[in-house]
Order: C-alpha cells, then sequence, then structure tokens
C-alpha cells in the first residue's frame, strides 16, 4: 500500500492533481505508456503459456520468507511486486482529476480497496490465528498448483483491457 500511495503521490505532484489535455504530448505519452504496458502483458502471457512446464512448487528460498525480520519483508515486497501494474496505475493516475474532496476520498478508497484482500487475511491471523493459518496454507498451496494458469489468464486479460482501452483512447 505504501508503494501504491508513493507511486500515486508522485503522479499527483507532477500533475497538480489536474489531467493533461486530450491529445496533449504527456496525455499521449501516458495513453501509449498503458498500450505498451498491455502489449507486453499479452506477449508475456504467450510466453508463459508456450513454455515447458516446471515443476509446481516455490522456490527454495521463499521458504525463508516466513521467518524474515519486518524490514527484509518490507524490501522483499517492494522489490517483487508486478511492476508493470504499478506503471499501469501509473499512467491511469495520470487522468485522476482531483479537485474535489470526493475525488480524493475516491482515490483513497482506490488505495484501500487495492490492499484490501491483505489487510483481511492479516486481520484473520490476528483474530483466529489457528483457523487461519489453515485455511491460508490450503490457499497456499491452491496458487501453487495453479500458478501458471492465473499467471496466463490474469496477462492475458489485463493485457487485452490495457491493449484495448488504449487503442480506443488514442483513436478518440
Amino acid at each position: 500500500m505504501a508503494n501504491l500511495i508513493v507511486v500515486i503521490a508522485c503522479v499527483v505532484l507532477l500533475t497538480g492533481g489536474q489531467p493533461p489535455a486530450r491529445h496533449s504530448a504527456p496525455s499521449t505519452a501516458a495513453i501509449v505508456a498503458k498500450l505498451a504496458i498491455g502489449l507486453a502483458l499479452v506477449l508475456y502471457s504467450a510466453y508463459r503459456h508456450r513454455r515447458p512446464p516446471r515443476p509446481h512448487g516455490p522456490p527454495r528460498w521463499t521458504a525463508r520468507i516466513d521467518n524474515a525480520s519486518p524490514v527484509t519483508a518490507a524490501g522483499l515486497a517492494w522489490l517483487l511486486q508486478p511492476w508493470a501494474l504499478v506503471g499501469a496505475g501509473a499512467a491511469t493516475a495520470v487522468d485522476a482529476k482531483l479537485s474535489t474532496v470526493t475525488d480524493w476520498l475516491a482515490l483513497t478508497g482506490y488505495c484501500l480497496l487495492a490492499t484490501l484482500s491483505l489487510i483481511i487475511m492479516e486481520l484473520y491471523v490476528v483474530w483466529a490465528p489457528a483457523v487461519a493459518n489453515a485455511r491460508l496454507n490450503a490457499l497456499r498451496t491452491w496458487l501453487e498448483q495453479h500458478q501458471e494458469q492465473l499467471i496466463v489468464t490474469l496477462s492475458l486479460l489485463l493485457g487485452l483491457w490495457l491493449t484495448a482501452r488504449s487503442i480506443a483512447e488514442l483513436v478518440a
């Protein structure tokens, strides 16, 4: 969430909370950036779909994450983000018009919604640690078994959506 806030804050500082004029150089650059990210995601999903299957299971180094210090965990969380999605979010935030309190509340709500699943899991672990541990381990196992399909499907869907939307914005 901290990285999301930093990215949005940087974009807001650069744009002054006002989206660039339509068909201006900054507006077109943001759309082209979203288009490039969308195409890259489509190509990445095709690459992941075509490559030979790999054994299921996380890399060996991930076994140490559960016992990592908060500083190490924060550093890894920052490094291992889906940076293409962060870039797409930044390019989308360029279009944000933040002239009223409602706009700021909507942006704050988006940041909270984007991290809500993590917040819910953390609260679940605090309130019911034994049950949460069993269910979250089952979720981890399911995700490990379906990781490849999830990456291909989500990359393809998001890539197609970003590409289609960007092309529509460039044409309009």
